[in-house]
């Protein structure tokens, strides 16, 4: 449910924040639907040398239709709790994440 995943506002809603739940050293890199009130994504790539945040960076770009360098990660570096910074205005940035759960199957 997308309401349970919390997007927070940045620098005047001109960006927001996403919390993420890694799931690093999966089969199939993907949306893996939400967990704890944050988005699960997997990657393949293991949790070494900073691997699997690079490649969580381009899934997250990718699923919000975002270039690389409009996502960064600000928190949970060694962690499997990571927030990332969208230059994405919060309204549609929480449609985004509405139409990939319901893609994915968990209703929004």
């Amino acid at each position: 449910m997308s309401a349970a995943v919390e997007l927070v506002a940045e620098d005047a809603g001109k960006a927001c924040v996403l919390p993420v739940r890694a799931q690093p050293g999966a089969r199939r890199a993907g949306l893996a639907g939400t967990w704890n009130g944050m988005l699960k994504l997997a990657v393949s790539a293991p949790p070494e040398d900073g691997r699997a945040n690079a490649e969580l960076q381009e899934l997250v770009a990718e699923l919000f239709r975002l270039k690389k360098h409009e996502v960064r990660l600000v928190a949970g570096e060694k962690a499997r709790a990571k927030r990332f910074r969208l230059a994405l205005a919060l309204p549609l940035a929480r449609t985004r994440l509405d139409a990939l759960l319901a893609e994915h199957g968990d209703t929004p």
